[in-house]
């Protein structure tokens, strides 16, 4: 669909000028394609807030709307800890956290469905019990909530910022600093909606690091989240200069010809031994919703994950 703004259109948002244009399309279901990057203005993605200009061509996708259900599958669970109120979960890398269009099936949820009938409803029925989620391919430690008190209190907590969640993390490069703190806000990217970035008007986000080794060209931090917005650790070690190893969308892939001729070829041997990006959620901290104690949990590194470590630690000679 074509769009072309009229001269007594200009300076409204995108978002509200598209809502009259198609009155059959919600705001919400207009937003949704502009941060999806369903929408285009002059061949350029931009923001639902974008003030149309008179003789800008609009171009809109709209893909068509997918019913989802979340069944339960008999999915092998990796489970820390259960009670009565939550579940603490090692995810694995791969398995995307609940049902969305291009996933539907095959994610955290469903399996969580088929292993007990007591979730929280608070975030609907594609969402039940999911209090915070990882990306699909980031492995670690997950709390879910079985019932909707203990997912108000643990939700609570997180809001407060009292749930603790420490990854590790491989990066290209070595940051300069022992320790240290990227202050940065996140938001769509501009150039790639389905991608994040650092935007002035973005929101808040922050992430405290410190390096625990140090090796030829990567090093090995333990990463704090303050906030947790979405690709948070990815985005803000790409724009500190050191992201994270094997990182398909943020760079992560792309740093061989940025190291000395001589590393080159161990990189690209450390690249094929994991797929993904190398960040694990090792642990994680929070007050157990009926009892106030405080509970710890700490999940070892997956498989691909320890042999990339180790092979950055090595500094034997690769051949051919």
């Amino acid at each position: 669909m074509q769009i072309e703004v009229q001269e007594v259109e200009v300076d409204q948002r995108l978002d509200l000028f598209l809502r009259q244009r198609c009155p059959e399309l919600s705001r919400s279901r207009i937003q949704t394609l502009v941060k999806d990057g369903d929408v285009c203005v002059n061949g350029a993605a931009v923001r639902p807030a974008y003030l149309v200009q008179a003789g800008d061509c609009i171009e809109m996708a709209i893909p068509a709307l997918q019913t989802l259900e979340a069944v339960p599958e008999h999915i092998p669970l990796d489970i820390v800890y259960e009670d009565g109120d939550l579940l603490v979960v090692n995810k694995a890398s791969g398995m995307t956290v609940h049902p969305a269009p291009g996933a539907p099936d095959g994610t955290l949820v469903n399996a969580l469905l088929h292993h007990c009938v007591d979730l929280s409803g608070i975030n609907g029925v594609l969402r039940p019990g999911i209090v915070h989620r990882l990306d699909k391919q980031t492995s670690g430690l997950m709390v879910v909530a079985k019932s909707d008190r203990a997912h108000r209190h643990l939700a609570e907590q997180l809001h407060e910022r009292q749930i603790e969640r420490h990854y590790n993390a491989l990066l290209w490069g070595i940051p300069k600093e022992e320790h240290g703190t990227v202050d940065a806000p996140l938001g769509r990217s501009a150039k790639n909606r389905k991608k994040m970035g650092v935007v002035e008007e973005g929101r808040f986000a922050r992430t405290h690091y410190s390096v625990m080794e140090r090796h030829d060209f990567t090093s090995l931090v333990e990463l704090k989240l303050e906030t947790g917005r979405t690709h948070q650790i990815r985005v803000h070690m790409q724009h500190m200069g050191h992201p994270v190893f094997g990182d398909p969308v943020y760079a992560g892939r792309e740093r061989t010809e940025g190291i000395r001729p001589e590393m080159r070829r161990r990189a690209r041997w450390m690249l094929s031994l994991i797929k993904r990006q190398a960040l694990h959620a090792r642990q994680l901290r929070f007050l157990h919703p009926s009892t106030g104690k405080a509970m710890a949990f700490c999940a070892d590194w997956p498989a691909d994950m320890s042999d990339v470590i180790e092979a950055a630690r090595t500094r034997e000679r690769v051949d051919q």
